[in-house]
């Protein structure tokens, strides 16, 4: 009774016309054929070219007269989702249409990640709320009168989460709110719902009801957004909410930009300290905490638009305010900056590219790099951004992201937007992993992809995280900007949607880095991130020179490799050693020969072993034409594994994961 008050109360129609109209209506229903849950943003189209757009619940409410008493074909599509084909190649799906009746339509989802349901906009549940069926938000039509909203900013903060929008769009005019929106809502277990089902979002709203101006500053005339929400405890310990914002003039360019504090007796935030538009570090992108050497440090991505989280500075008031202490990880001379051809790379005496944390130094950008490798400086082996197609090994140019600690992976993870992607420019999501938060960031699986269609800036949302951390969730921008596709998606265009991902799904199975180590017995042995953790041996690692799949990741058709201990160094063997105790396997690997119609990549290559004449000592490489003096190779590869396409051994090893 209660649902049908709010269903007759939202609709603004008396009860029982609230009920009528539901009966008229013939409901669709569009579930994932594996898990049977509904499916948001599918599009039915008749063969008059009429259009409908499941919601968050996948249900399509129809009322159109003249397909009432008719058998309608209904051709289904959907970013990542797929319908069987007929024998002419048409996908979709005759049903009888008639007043109060349903019909359900399943689909085959592609995506490794699955879309759960939309968070910002209007009609999120507008089909269920018509066909009268439950639904778990309380303003489930339209909130705070938010049409559509950009780019999200969220985290926890006096015992709720704290959500920040940029531009928003309203329903009265054209132009809405430019100056950063906010809402709050409960943590799942503590009063909201789970994510998996939705979020109930309490906007913060004007005396017109729609959703007010977060940051109400004047002066420049463009849009205010906002970057790197982070929280801190004051000199008084009271915990606070800080962003960095950014005041921009009408062109776009930056009229002033700094720190900001959340006042929370008058709900906005306050400028606390302003940045010359000469500093190159400060907080931006989706921060995470770490600590170094007993000290808690916030990290952010740099303003070069990538995910890669290298800037930090400690995680102190005083220090945050002040640009000269953040640190970004950079191969740059300390204290220079990029210069075209006049560039100054820290290289060593024997020329190798370093890598380290250093104040007033930025780190170099997707089109910097790419300008220094095309004029020789920098070669491109040298580059810290490697992230490959773990199935092609093409290039992944990773756009903004997010990286945080993942107890279940025990990696660090980065869910990124990828430029210039295969399907749409800035229309995909990646998932990497990598032992540190500076890398090796290497291997990545394609886990969403958007046909034509932009989904910028995605997020994931650790204190979302659940069953510890094997599944988590994203979200992003759901856009026609950019995209060239002048086709908007009613409602859901220029909003926020959620995705789940299971961490255990075999698809995301990936290469870890093998390290070669020095022990300080003078004895070398290989490992991988957890051995080498557990014994603290990162300053002993000469070298990572290939990479394979960690022991606690599914094989996969894969052979293990051992190591054993011999007076000439490491030998890996396929074999399992002959001892009393069982062995654990030091990685798995492919065959050394391919199985039949096996689809390679260039990145898998044999593994051979090296062996000096004189000393015995051994060794292994993926380069089958290693030119030394005194050493032999192996007639026969080991087993084949994935190429380090990287040639420096840039670890920040000292970052270790904080709640």
């Amino acid at each position: 009774m209660l649902f049908l008050l709010l269903v007759g109360c939202v609709l603004c129609l008396p009860l029982d016309q609230a009920r009528s109209e539901a009966r008229d209506y013939f409901v669709i229903t569009v579930v994932d054929s594996d898990t049977g849950r509904g499916v948001p943003l599918v599009e039915l189209k008749t063969t008059h070219d009429l259009r409908f757009y499941t919601d968050s619940n996948g249900v399509v409410a129809i009322n159109e007269p003249e397909l009432v008493g008719q058998s309608v074909h209904f051709a289904v599509k959907s970013h990542g989702y797929e319908h069987a084909a007929d024998g002419f190649g048409y996908r979709g799906v005759a049903l009888p249409v008639t007043r109060g009746g349903r019909g359900q339509i399943k689909i085959k989802r592609l995506n490794i990640a699955e879309r759960l349901y939309r968070i910002t906009g209007a009609g999120i549940y507008r089909d269920s709320v018509l066909a009268g069926q439950k639904v778990p938000l309380k303003q489930p039509l339209l909130n705070a009168q938010v049409m559509g909203q950009d780019t999200v900013m969220a985290t926890p903060y006096r015992g709720k989460i704290y959500w920040f929008w940029g531009d928003t769009n309203k329903p009265s005019y054209p132009l809405g709110n430019f100056a950063t929106s906010g809402a709050t809502s409960l943590l799942p277990g503590r009063g909201g719902l789970d994510a998996a089902t939705g979020i109930d979002l309490t906007y913060w709203v004007d005396d017109k009801g729609f959703s007010k101006r977060m940051i109400p500053l004047t002066g420049f005339g463009g849009p205010i957004w906002v970057g790197g929400l982070f929280t801190l405890q004051d000199k008084q310990g009271q915990e606070r909410l800080l962003t960095k914002f950014a005041h921009l003039k009408p062109d776009t360019s930056v009229g002033a930009n700094g720190i900001a504090i959340f006042n929370d007796d008058k709900a906005i935030f306050e400028p606390v300290r302003t940045f010359d538009p000469s500093v190159p570090l400060y907080p931006e992108g989706y921060p995470f905490r770490a600590q170094v050497k007993g000290q808690p440090y916030l990290n952010f991505q740099s303003k070069s638009l990538e995910a890669f989280p290298l800037v930090r500075v400690r995680a102190a008031m005083d220090d945050v305010l002040d640009p000269q202490k953040y640190e970004a990880f950079t191969c740059l001379v300390a204290g220079s900056r990029f210069d075209k051809a006049a560039t100054r790379l820290d290289r060593s005496g024997d020329g190798h590219l370093r890598y380290a944390w250093k104040a007033n130094t930025p780190a170099l950008g997707f089109e910097e790099r790419k300008e220094l490798i095309a004029s020789g400086k920098m070669k491109e082996d040298e580059s810290l951004a490697q992230l490959r197609d773990f199935d092609t090994d093409a290039a992944v140019r990773s756009h903004v992201g997010s990286v945080f600690w993942n107890p279940y992976r025990k990696r660090w993870i980065m869910i990124t937007g990828q430029s210039f992607g295969a399907s749409s420019f800035l229309g995909e999501v990646w998932f990497a992993e990598a032992d540190t938060p500076a890398g090796p960031w290497v291997y990545a699986r394609k886990i969403l992809t958007h046909e034509k269609y932009t989904f910028y800036n995605p997020t994931q949302h650790p204190f979302f995280d659940q069953d510890g951390g094997r599944r988590i969730y994203f979200e992003g921008t759901y856009t026609d900007t950019y995209s060239g596709n002048p086709d908007r998606t009613p409602r859901y265009n220029y909003n926020q949607i959620m995705y789940g991902l299971s961490l255990d799904d075999a698809r995301l199975t990936l290469p870890a880095p093998v390290y070669r180590v020095k022990r300080a017995d003078g004895t070398t042995s290989y490992a991988l991130r957890d051995t080498i953790a557990a014994r603290n041996e990162w300053t002993q690692i000469e070298a990572a020179p290939f990479f394979a799949i960690p022991t606690h990741r599914p094989p996969r058709d894969l052979i293990a490799v051992y190591g054993v201990a011999s007076a000439g160094g490491p030998i890996l063997q396929t074999e399992a050693p002959k001892t009393a105790a069982a062995v654990q396997p030091l990685f798995y690997a492919l065959a050394a020969t391919p199985a039949a119609k096996e689809a390679t990549s260039p990145a898998i290559m044999p593994l051979y072993e090296y062996r000096d004449r004189r000393s015995g000592a051994r060794w292994y490489s993926v380069d089958a034409a290693l030119q030394t003096a005194n050493a032999t190779r192996s007639a026969l590869p080991l087993c084949r594994v994935w190429r380090n396409p990287s040639t420096v051994l840039a670890l920040d090893y000292d970052a270790q994961p904080l709640p």
